[in-house]
């Protein structure tokens, strides 16, 4: 069985304008870049992941993700999360006993460990198997784990947590739903954001993305009272 992380990334350039309210364009680049980097370390560390497939047309990003030794697939003409998954699993279900997990750029939070718990024991079945992991609020998909990778049609979007487990549920899948904090909160609102640093801080975890948002003074904008309270 080879596991394959899928990691979809469009462009750093110009990322996340839901925070330009917070952000400058350049800030919030450095930011994503940061973000991604996290997600990359984790998915390389991870024991029972294999190889780890950046699909993007982005070069910076072609870059970072070769430097992780990931390989790299080029976004398929019509762009968009789920033709890039789609496009992904296609390419991964020509192999025999392949198993896709997809994480996305944006949660930084997420470890090592929080894979293991997704993708132990999974897969072993010779029935299709499908695992999801949602967002924090119960909307979107943070990370879905399939079995082939192409055993169901993916549904990302508004509202995708929901739209997954009913697709998967037409295919005859019983989806399993595992609940972990540290992959359920993604990044696109100022208030996702003073979470994250929050989350950053009292965990002690070195990330780059705190690295960041420490040294670009970032952190000091949106939490000032964690740099009252440490000095």
């Amino acid at each position: 069985m080879t596991t394959t992380a899928v990691i979809p990334i469009k462009q750093l350039v110009d990322a996340k304008q839901r925070l330009s309210g917070v952000l400058t364009s350049d800030e919030r680049t450095r930011l994503f870049r940061a973000m991604v980097e996290d997600v990359l370390v984790a998915v390389e560390v991870c024991p029972l992941i294999d190889e780890i497939l950046v699909v993007t047309s982005d070069d910076d990003v072609q870059d970072l993700a070769r430097g992780f030794g990931a390989s790299v697939m080029s976004e398929p003409e019509n762009p968009g999360l789920i033709p890039a998954v789609t496009a992904a699993a296609k390419r991964l279900a020509e192999a025999i006993d392949s198993t896709l997990i997809f994480v996305p750029g944006d949660v930084p939070l997420i470890t090592p460990e929080d894979l293991e718990v997704v993708l132990d024991g999974f897969g072993s079945s010779p029935a299709a198997e499908f695992t999801i992991v949602p967002a924090s609020d119960l909307g979107g998909s943070n990370c879905v784990a399939c079995s082939p990778p192409d055993c169901i049609e993916f549904g990302f979007g508004e509202d995708s947590f929901r739209r997954h487990l009913r697709l998967a549920e037409t295919r005859g899948i019983a989806p399993t739903v595992t609940r972990l904090p540290g992959i359920g909160l993604d990044v696109d609102t100022p208030e996702d954001l003073n979470e994250l640093a929050q989350m950053l801080y009292e965990s002690g975890q070195e990330k780059a993305t705190f690295g960041y948002l420490l040294k670009s003074g970032i952190l000091e904008r949106v939490c000032p009272d964690l740099l009252r309270l440490e000095a």
